[in-house]
């Protein structure tokens, strides 16, 4: 047999006061909650920072980049799509872009290894030729279809870092005026997927979108998608990034 309470029964008076005393209450509890949360958020933002950002955010999300490289390869490819597939790209950005196209341009690069090498769009014309259309995936949340034509960064390096050198574990690129830069992991850099891309649609870039050559690399967002390349630098040290400096993970991967 069920064991019956006594229901309880209130007077309105003494209804009114135990809901005012509840509301207190709760009122209480939510506004001891929130300066909490406040609380724990000025700390945050208090305490040192890397790259811009508090160093404990700056944790999680080096954490959440070493679990993507480990799981990158260069079987870990982004879809291919058909020309019918090709969308207008939006040429986000112009940080690097502003001054007029040198008509001169060379590329640096530094291996570690001797002397820096000049190189013109002719040399990365010489390497294979390579047409790819991929997916290209901006922070903001958009995203298109692109064509793009150049050569493999594994082949470049192939080609110009001295044979039987150790390869560094990072790769750092700026564009000639150094306003704007990113930093790679080698990993990536090296993923088949990844051009030097000199050719849009078929056609030479055009300045909006990184004449005359750009990094193209779809296993990332499009913020390490570097136009204009002035340096291309192997090194030890993982280098230092536009974005990652404004609070932005470092290592950008999809």
């Amino acid at each position: 047999m069920n064991r019956r309470e006594r229901e309880i029964v209130l007077t309105e008076d003494e209804a009114k006061r135990e809901i005012r005393r509840r509301t207190r209450r709760d009122f209480l509890i939510g506004g001891l909650a929130a300066a909490a949360a406040i609380g724990g958020y000025e700390w945050m933002a208090s305490i040192q920072t890397e790259d811009g950002t508090p160093k404990l955010e700056r944790r999680v999300m080096d954490l959440n980049g070493r679990l993507a490289h480990g799981y990158l390869s260069d079987s870990h490819s982004m879809p291919s799509y058909s020309l019918s597939d090709v969308r207008w790209l939006k040429p986000n950005g112009n940080v690097g872009l502003e001054q007029p196209l040198d008509p001169d341009w060379q590329l640096t690069l530094m291996t570690g290894h001797g002397p820096p090498l000049e190189l013109g769009l002719a040399d990365i014309r010489a390497l294979p030729r390579i047409e790819m259309i991929t997916n290209f995936c901006c922070i903001e949340g958009w995203n298109t279809v692109a064509h793009w034509t150049g050569a493999r960064f594994s082949d470049f390096t192939g080609k110009y870092f001295p044979p039987g050198e150790r390869l560094p574990p990072y790769v750092y690129m700026n564009t000639p005026d150094q306003t704007y830069y990113v930093g790679l992991d080698t990993k990536s850099a090296l993923h088949p997927q990844t051009l030097l891309a000199y050719e849009k649609d078929g056609k030479p870039l055009t300045p909006e979108h990184g004449a005359p050559l750009r990094l193209v690399i779809p296993v990332k967002y499009g913020i390490k998608n570097i136009k204009r390349i002035g340096l291309i630098q192997y090194t030890d040290k993982k280098s230092g990034d536009y974005w990652a400096e404004e609070g932005y993970d470092w290592f950008a991967g999809l």
